[in-house]
């Protein structure tokens, strides 16, 4: 029997739950189809166990070191085991948290794959939504006015480079492993890499890093990229930049060796373990986009500013349309297309606005554009840069390391970018991404009084030094 529905949402990762909440919240009739569990990649394969993970290897470290802060504990050592078990029991809090929301707002959950139809008996348009049920039970036929494509992203590898599970992982493999190995290479310096690459340094293993890029990190900053590397490389973390691996040469047997092309000449690497971290591919076969107009381009689902595909009614968020592939995006992104469909005109989604972090030790975030980027669009910089050596806080954590970075425009006095390196600043980022929605100039931070002591002084210190006017510098 088929069932009508105002929003069906295929897939429940971040941006599909909340957006059936908003659309739960505005009253619209809303179902959720989810063939693994609700939270999607973010909670079962990325960023809450991943988090868990690096959390548990700072625990370590900060024991290993403390007595440095007149602190003895004797031998300390690493039950992996039970880093999991912890990592587990989070995940699977938030995940009864999720359920619990779904209830809580009247949302029908499917579990099973859901696929859309082209014009039937059910609906002059495509976009019936058929849903082979996970429990082997006869296909549930969804009607919906609407539907939102939330199917999000995996974990993909190199032309020719085969993942096992085994001894060549993804990230989804290696959140898995049940003990730590002596040694990883890790293929790909992005975010993902370089977080991985941090917790197993920090949880005592020793890690090459692989990246075909002139720079780690090479989205961010290139002071922060910089900096990362000189603090990660002082931890012990090597790192080899402008690599281009060779699949062809993957040996597995009981360890794993791949050669690499470095500046004209071939290297060879060995580790235990080599994890692939090359970016990530959109979920979107087997769902029935054959069946409709919705065109794609590299894979990716094509949208307009309010996420709406080539069939209107039909919309696409999160990782499967590419961009900003982060939980938080997916989220607003899912927002605005629900507002959309509602009839609340909201307004577009600023992407300059969304703040980027890397969870690693030490931590950076970002908003805004790059220097880089800033002076290739021409804007005339000035630039203020405050150290957390000069922080009391920081010297307290034990954590002096890094630095913030804020980017103005000499000629308007706009903030066009913020980036920090050190500790906690995925916290305290968003005092920089609010400072962006209100068009703030440095002149504004500096005259918000930090207390002290705190990391926070750093913010204020690095607006006031845009315009030489930094106290402790």
């Amino acid at each position: 029997m088929a069932e009508e529905f105002d929003l069906v949402i295929l897939g429940g990762g971040t941006g599909g739950y909340v957006a059936a909440i908003r659309a739960a919240q505005l009253g619209l009739k809303t179902a959720v189809v989810e063939k693994g569990k609700l939270g999607g990649t973010c909670l079962h394969k990325g960023c809450i166990p991943s988090k868990a993970l690096l959390r548990s290897a700072e625990v370590y470290q900060t024991a290993v070191k403390s007595e440095e802060f007149g602190i003895v504990t004797g031998d300390v050592k690493v039950d992996f085991l039970k880093v999991q078990e912890r990592k587990n029991k989070v995940v699977d809090q938030l995940y009864k948290g999720v359920q619990h929301l779904m209830k809580q707002g009247k949302i029908t959950v499917y579990e099973g794959l859901g696929r859309i139809l082209g014009p039937s008996i059910f609906s002059p348009m495509p976009g019936t939504i058929s849903v082979e049920m996970n429990n082997g039970s006869e296909n549930e036929m969804l009607i919906p006015q609407n539907v939102i494509i939330a199917t999000g992203s995996r974990p993909k590898t190199l032309p020719g480079l085969a993942i096992d599970g085994e001894l060549v992982l993804t990230s989804d493999e290696a959140l898995k492993l049940e003990s730590l190995p002596k040694s990883m290479i890790i293929v790909g310096g992005g975010v993902i890499g370089i977080e991985w690459a941090s917790m197993l340094n920090d949880f005592g293993v020793d890690v090459t890093v692989l990246e075909y890029a002139d720079r780690i990190i090479p989205t961010e900053d290139h002071d922060i990229s910089s900096e990362m590397l000189r603090l990660l490389t002082k931890k012990g973390v090597k790192f080899v930049t402008g690599a281009k691996v060779l699949p062809e040469t993957l040996k597995t047997d009981v360890s794993v060796s791949i050669s690499a092309e470095v500046k004209g000449s071939v290297e060879g690497f060995t580790a235990e373990k080599m994890l692939v971290s090359v970016g990530r591919l959109a979920n979107v076969e087997g769902i029935g986009i054959e069946n409709t107009e919705i065109m794609k381009e590299k894979g990716f689902i094509e949208t307009n500013d309010f996420f709406q595909t080539k069939e209107s009614h039909i919309y696409a968020i999160g990782d499967c349309i590419g961009g900003l592939q982060l939980a938080h995006v997916a989220s607003h992104e899912g927002i605005t297309a629900v507002e959309h469909i509602a009839g609340q005109k909201p307004e577009r989604l600023d992407y300059s606005l969304i703040s980027k972090c890397v969870y690693s030790s030490p931590e950076a975030a970002s908003v805004g554009l790059t220097e880089e980027q800033a002076n290739k669009e021409g804007y005339d910089l000035k630039i203020g840069k405050f150290p957390f050596r000069a922080v009391g806080k920081a010297l307290v954590f034990g954590e002096a390391d890094g630095f913030v970075k804020i980017i103005a425009d000499k000629r308007t006095d706009d903030i066009l970018g913020v980036h920090m390196i050190g500790p906690h600043v995925t916290d305290m980022i968003s005092e920089a991404g609010l400072a962006k929605v209100l068009d703030a100039t440095p002149w504004e931070i500096g005259k918000t009084i930090h207390p002290h002591p705190s990391l926070s002084e750093a913010i204020g210190e690095a607006a006031l030094a845009v315009d030489g006017r930094a106290i402790h510098s």
